[in-house]
Order: C-alpha cells, then sequence, then structure tokens
C-alpha cells in the first residue's frame, strides 16, 4: 500500500477509495488510527501519547498539503508525497 509520509517509525497513508469527511491513516508498532486534518484521531486503537502527539504536530504543519491529496483522491489524480516531521 502507497504511503504518504513516514517518519520517527509512523507510517501514513491515503487512499484513492476514501469517503467523507476527509482523513488519513496512520501506522505505530502496530496500532492505527485514522485522523482528521487537525490530528485528532477519529477511530483506531492507539494509545501511544508520543506517536499521537507527533501525528498531531505533523498534520497541523502539513494540513495544506493533506488537503491538497484530499482534492487529488476526489479527482482521481495522484497522491502525493509529504514532507516527514524532522
Amino acid at each position: 500500500m502507497p504511503y504518504v509520509s513516514m517518519f520517527f517509525g509512523i507510517i501514513i497513508r491515503m487512499f484513492f477509495s476514501e469517503h467523507n469527511p476527509p482523513h488519513f491513516h496512520a501506522e505505530y508498532q502496530g496500532t492505527e488510527g485514522i485522523f482528521d486534518f487537525e490530528g485528532k484521531m477519529i477511530q483506531g486503537n492507539m494509545k501511544s501519547a508520543n506517536a499521537l502527539r507527533l501525528i498531531k504536530e505533523w498534520a497541523v504543519l502539513r494540513k495544506p498539503e493533506l488537503e491538497e491529496n484530499w482534492k487529488n483522491i476526489s479527482e482521481k489524480i495522484g497522491i502525493n508525497k509529504i514532507e516527514p516531521l524532522h
């Protein structure tokens, strides 16, 4: 499955078969979550406070790129890689 970004062991993915509301998927050490573009987990089993904090920080910084990818998904064009958190 394609990934959008990877940082600190966190894998961020977006898929072409997505549904509203706009969101992305994150995986970390065998746990998963679905997040809105503000970095709030809306579904999942991820419990690591550190991973949740990093995902939120990344989402806030990269919100315009996430929104662009969501637009690309709706128009059935390519999903762009997004800069990781440093």
